[in-house]
């Protein structure tokens, strides 16, 4: 329950398509769409892309701080391909869990993927701000999104079928 008693919904696919348009892109569809059409151009045919954090709920999980509370383009994106083809396209540092989990591809660790820093370095281009990009196989997503209920938004892939 929030502080006025009503119960925290979760947000639905397009609520969190919606509050991403508005919060990442000013409201444009058109540079969203075009976000998504750049990601989905270095994905294999299995693969899922996903964007969790703040971008998806309007505030951090952490402290509750609203995205881009420190000014624009201060928030980061958080940028989840799911899926196990581009695993091996992380060093082995890369990982939380060796080829299950990557880290983020981020500025605190730019070199663990070299193949997907063009792909970063073009979507920051387009969005201003920093993208983190990540990837995990599906059982990793089922269980933080699905089981522990951590949100993201479905940008290509399953859940958009």
């Amino acid at each position: 329950m929030d502080s006025e008693g009503v119960q925290n919904m979760p947000l639905s696919q397009a609520q969190m398509r919606a509050l991403v348009v508005e919060l990442v892109f000013g409201g444009d569809q058109t540079r969203f769409e075009a976000f998504c059409s750049a990601v989905g151009q270095v994905l294999p045919p299995a693969t899922s892309a996903v964007l969790r954090g703040s971008a998806v709920t309007g505030s951090r999980w952490k402290d509750g701080a609203p995205f881009d509370g420190d000014g624009p383009g201060t928030s980061d994106l958080d940028l989840t391909l799911v899926g196990p083809d581009l695993l091996g396209l992380y060093s082995l540092d890369g990982f939380f869990v060796p080829g299950v989990h990557s880290k983020p591809l981020s500025d605190d660790d730019p070199d663990i993927a070299p193949a997907l820093v063009p792909l970063r370095a073009r979507l920051m281009e387009m969005v201003g701000r920093p993208v983190n990009i990540q990837v995990t196989r599906d059982i990793v997503m089922f269980l933080r999104g699905d089981l522990l209920g951590q949100p993201y938004l479905t940008l290509i892939g399953k859940a958009d079928a």
